[in-house]
C-alpha cells in the first residue's frame, strides 16, 4: 500500500509493536504506519492474510478467545520478550434484522468477547512487563457507537465499546504512575473495505449511485461537518502519535475521530 503521509523512518526504531486485527482496514493502515517508521511489528487475524509484508510477524489467532490471546502472548513473550506498544484494534459485530430484542445472550457474550475481553486479556499479558520497564503505550480502538447508540441489534456493540472506554480509563490510572500510558481512539465513519462494501450494498438495494449511498450513511450519523468520510490512515496517524514520546503527557483520553459528527461529548 502507498502511505499518504510523510513519516520519519526511525520514529519507532527497535520498538516492539503489536496491532491486533491488522490485515485489513484501519488495522492494516496502522501496521504499515509502524512498519515504515522502523518498528518491529506483529499482527493477528483469524485467517492467513494475502500480501502481508515479509517483515511483519503474523500470528494466526482468534483474539476473542482465551486460547487465542494466550497464543499471541506466549509467542511474543518468547520471541520478543514483551511489547513496547500494544494496539487493541480487533472489534466488530454481526448485525441482525430487528431491534435490540433480537440479540440473544450468546450474541451479547460473543460481542463482548470480541470488543472488550480480548483487549483485557492482552493487556493483562503485556502490561506487567511494561510496568517493570517503566515505559510503554496501550491504545484501545473503540467507536463513536458508544456515544451514538441505536436501539437495534448494534446496541450490544455500542455497549461493549462503552465498557471498553470505562475499562481503558480505569486502567490508565493504574499504569500512568509507572510510566505506561493508556488511551483510546473512537473512530466514526472510516471508509475501510468493509465500509465500502456497505456503501455498495446500499447503492445496489436502493438503485442509487455510490456517492448517494455514502451520503445515506453519513446522514444516519446526523451528518459529518467536514463533508467526507475518514481514511484508515488518519486513524493510523493518531495511533502513532499516541504511541510516540510526543504524546508523553496524554493519558486516559478517548479521542473521538469522526469529522465532527458527534455534536457533544
Amino acid at each position: 500500500m502507498t502511505y499518504p503521509f510523510s513519516v520519519h523512518v526511525d520514529e519507532f526504531r527497535d520498538k516492539r509493536v503489536l496491532v491486533t486485527g491488522g490485515t485489513k482496514g484501519m488495522g492494516a493502515a496502522m501496521v504499515e504506519r509502524f512498519r515504515i517508521s522502523g518498528a518491529r511489528i506483529a499482527t493477528t487475524a483469524r485467517s492467513e492474510p494475502i500480501g502481508l509484508q515479509e517483515d511483519v510477524l503474523f500470528i494466526k489467532a482468534d483474539i476473542s478467545t482465551p486460547a487465542g490471546t494466550n497464543t499471541v502472548a506466549e509467542r511474543l513473550s518468547r520471541e520478543w520478550g514483551g511489547l513496547d506498544v500494544l494496539v487493541n484494534n480487533v472489534g466488530g459485530t454481526a448485525t441482525k434484522r430487528g431491534g435490540y430484542e433480537v440479540v440473544t445472550d450468546e450474541d451479547w457474550q460473543t460481542i463482548f468477547d470480541v470488543n472488550l475481553l480480548g483487549a483485557v486479556r492482552l493487556d493483562r499479558a503485556f502490561l506487567s512487563g511494561m510496568l517493570a520497564r517503566g515505559s510503554g503505550a496501550i491504545i484501545h480502538i473503540g467507536s463513536v457507537a458508544h456515544l451514538l447508540p441505536f436501539a437495534n441489534s448494534t446496541l450490544a456493540y455500542a455497549a461493549s465499546k462503552a465498557a471498553l472506554r470505562t475499562y481503558s480509563k480505569g486502567l490508565s490510572k493504574v499504569a500512568a504512575p509507572q510510566g505506561v500510558r493508556v488511551n483510546m481512539i473512537s473512530p466514526g465513519f472510516i471508509e475501510t473495505t468493509g465500509a465500502q462494501g456497505m456503501i455498495q450494498d446500499i447503492a445496489r438495494n436502493q438503485s442509487i449511485p455510490e456517492n448517494a449511498a455514502r451520503k445515506v450513511i453519513m446522514n444516519m450519523l446526523g451528518g459529518i461537518p467536514v463533508g467526507r468520510t475518514g481514511l484508515p490512515e488518519e486513524v493510523a496517524e493518531l495511533t502513532a502519535f499516541l504511541a510516540s514520546e510526543r504524546a508523553g503527557f496524554i493519558c486516559g483520553v478517548d479521542y473521538v475521530l469522526d469529522g465532527g459528527a458527534i455534536q457533544t461529548v
